[in-house]
């Protein structure tokens, strides 16, 4: 198997390239490359002429315009969108295309670096880079936030009371890019200094080898400054003072429990610290020191009637954006049986007078039949898990609604019940996919170097087949995502066009909108140089046996240093031992022309008595099989020379193993008790 790293994070040497000089009326010096010692992660500095207040502080109207230049590469205009939608979820910014082509607007094209201008400037339109090894969230988000009227953090008034500059170790030449500003030039926003800030530069930035160049008051934040995952509370807190706003454009409502139940409403549910059976701890505070202090909601499945319920209501929420989905996600513990439900409802008003509303089944969780070779479940129902997993439901109100978790209970002995925790409604898409790690750091200090993990295989919502990969090492992890054959694959388009992968390492702080995760993105390519990453897995890709058949497997393109072992610890991304990857394969085939992408649509639901589950810990509410193909307009491809093999042996065993199971289960099923199957290796 042969693997592409990204360029972003291949270590490259301190040493700085000569610098680079745009227009002289610009007065701008750009640094092409700087290796970022905290995430080896390239990204570019540069000066720019001192400005007084109030040209600094010209501020954009809201929503600010902008137009995406054809010099971008696909990949960077999908995370600037990404990035975009960051500033929508955790502030009152909104960014919208240029409409006119006289409107003044903020151009982001692909230059020498990365780089932008501070505040809005008389231009009609103003130039921000996004070059080589730029295209990544936070590091769009750096430069969004010059372009919105932010300095660096360490050219604050006050940096000396917080850090010390190290003038000897400054490479020669410079020295101005630490130069420090006064208050009439460079306003903190009456916000403390933030060592988190986005906006501040590494310990090492423009070093000319003997040594770090800022060293920080407070030795514990050496490491730390320099972030470049998301922007802090304090970036938030500054941005929404600067711009006299404050409400989120795509946030609704978190809800913790540790507060009380802030305006929800529960008939069965119980407000616990902990439960029989288990969990013994909210998620929250899972594997901190004030574990078990804190709550969550619990429905118990141990006694009772088959077909008792509970309902947990959220409050009333109004959809604002033009796009009219939303995203339901939560963590859940199933301590229950195999048969409990919790099924996710909707119920959408008319008006304040609207009562009842109208409600509509979403989505559900409960026991799975089913055959998966990476868990305890083999031809057999899953026992519940004895950990905290998060689900994410995709919604598609239209007007005010309430989301609704109904809890029912199942046949057979229940230990438990029905768990949830840290809930977060917001105006975005759902990640496509969930992929949770259990005991990642044991796993990543005890395994040789160089091996992996391998995540489920996915299917898009348009029908390509995708896997991720994590590479382990002692120190450090990479993550790769690679194409694997599918039912579909004589109906596609191929080598796959535009789809970018985004998979994202999430930091489980309860609130949504105070996570720093860390995110990176994937994007195919039509390139005939590229058949072997995205072409056909069929005919460029190598066979991989698994149990009884074969699949075929391209190489796999990401990054070799996705995060170091040391960061894990810096924000919350393990808990209980366990990560989460959340992962999106998304069609941006459209910015081709557009530089937006269209509102994205989910699967419609229907409900019944025993409403089929479409939820693994692997997976969200939509199906993992794709839509019947072929699409209009779609080559149908010839069928490849190597189709899939099957070991016909094997599958008749399973076949005899199949048909005892069901004996087994249907006595099972006549007194009512489920049985455990032991199946023979």
């Amino acid at each position: 198997m042969e693997l592409y790293v990204e360029p972003h994070l291949v270590h490259k040497s301190d040493s700085l390239p000569p610098l680079v000089k745009r227009q002289p009326t610009q007065q701008i010096k750009i640094h092409n490359k700087f290796c970022h010692s905290i995430y080896d992660q390239v990204a570019c500095y540069f000066t720019r002429k001192r400005r007084s207040i109030s040209a600094a502080r010209t501020l954009w109207p809201l929503p600010v315009p902008y137009s995406l230049y054809l010099s971008l590469d696909m990949n960077a205009q999908g995370v600037i969108l990404k990035a975009f939608e960051q500033f929508r979820l955790k502030t009152c910014i909104d960014f919208r295309p240029q409409q006119f082509w006289f409107e003044q607007h903020i151009a982001l094209k692909w230059g020498i670096g990365c780089w932008s201008e501070v505040g809005r400037q008389p231009s009609l339109a103003q130039d921000l880079s996004i070059g080589p090894n730029c295209d990544t969230v936070a590091t769009v988000e750096h430069e969004l936030m010059h372009a919105l009227g932010f300095w660096h953090e360490q050219s604050r008034y006050d940096r000396d009371n917080y850090v010390s500059i190290n003038w000897e170790n400054i490479k020669a030449g410079e020295e101005n890019n630490f130069e420090v500003g006064t208050n009439d030039t460079n306003s903190t926003m009456s916000t403390p200094y933030d060592y988190l800030s986005i906006m501040h530069y590494p310990k090492d930035a423009f070093t000319n080898g003997n040594g770090s160049t800022i060293i920080t008051k407070l030795p514990e934040f050496q490491d730390v400054i320099g972030q470049r995952l998301d922007m802090s509370h304090y970036d938030i807190e500054e941005l929404n003072r600067m711009y006299e706003c404050n409400e989120s454009i795509s946030f609704l409502d978190h809800f913790s429990f540790d507060e009380g139940m802030r305006e929800m409403s529960s008939a069965g549910w119980q407000r616990v610290s902990r439960a029989d059976g288990g969990p013994h701890s909210d998620h929250t505070y899972l594997g901190t020191d004030s574990q078990g202090t804190g709550f969550f909601m619990h429905f118990s499945t141990k006694r009772g009637s088959v077909g008792d319920s509970a309902r947990l209501q959220t409050r009333r929420m109004t959809p604002r954006r033009s796009c009219k989905i939303q995203c339901l996600e939560f963590f859940y513990y199933h301590s229950g049986s195999w048969s409990d439900q919790l099924n996710i409802w909707i119920r959408e008003f008319d008006g304040v007078d609207d009562t009842e509303g109208t409600r509509r089944f979403m989505g559900q969780i409960k026991g799975i039949f089913a055959f998966n070779p990476t868990t305890q479940c083999h031809f057999n129902f899953c026992s519940p898990a004895d950990y905290w997993k998060l689900h994410h439901v995709p919604l598609d109100a239209t007007k005010t609604f309430q989301v609704e978790f109904e809890a029912r209970k199942g046949a057979g002995s229940s230990s438990g019940g029905f768990s949830v925790d840290d809930i977060n409604l917001s105006e975005t898409e759902c990640p496509h996919q969930t992929w949770q790690i259990r005991n990642f750091e044991e796993k990543l200090n005890t395994s040789p170097n160089n091996s992996f993990l391998l995540s489920p295989k996915y299917y898009s919502i348009d029908g390509y087949r995708y896997q991720l990969m994590v590479r382990l090492n002692k120190d450090y992890f990479g993550v790769f995502v690679r194409l694997v054959s599918g039912i579909n694959d004589d109906w596609l388009q191929w080598p796959c066009p535009w789809r970018q992968v985004t998979f994202t390492l999430l930091d489980q702080n309860p609130h949504i909108q105070k996570r720093m995760s860390q995110q990176r993105s994937v994007t195919t390519s039509t390139a005939l140089s590229l058949r072997e990453f995205f072409g056909n897995p069929r005919i460029w890709g190598s066979p991989e046996d698994f149990y009884f058949w074969t699949s075929y497997v391209n190489n796999g393109r990401g990054y070799g240093l996705f995060m170091p072992a040391a960061k894990l610890t810096s924000r919350e991304f393990l808990k209980g031992g366990d990560i989460f990857f959340l992962i999106t394969m998304q069609d941006i085939s459209s910015l081709v022309h557009e530089d937006t992408l269209p509102c994205p649509s989910i699967a419609v639901k229907t409900w019944h008595e025993d409403a089929p589950t479409t939820t693994s810990s692997s997976t969200v509410t939509t199906s993992a099989k794709p839509h019947n193909f072929p699409t209009p307009g779609w080559p149908k491809m010839t069928p490849p020379d190597r189709p899939t093999t099957i070991n016909f042996k094997l599958v008749i065993l399973v076949i005899s193993l199949f048909v005892g199971f069901m004996s087994v289960m249907c006595k099972a099923c006549s007194s009512r008790q489920v049985q455990e199957v032991q199946v023979p290796v």
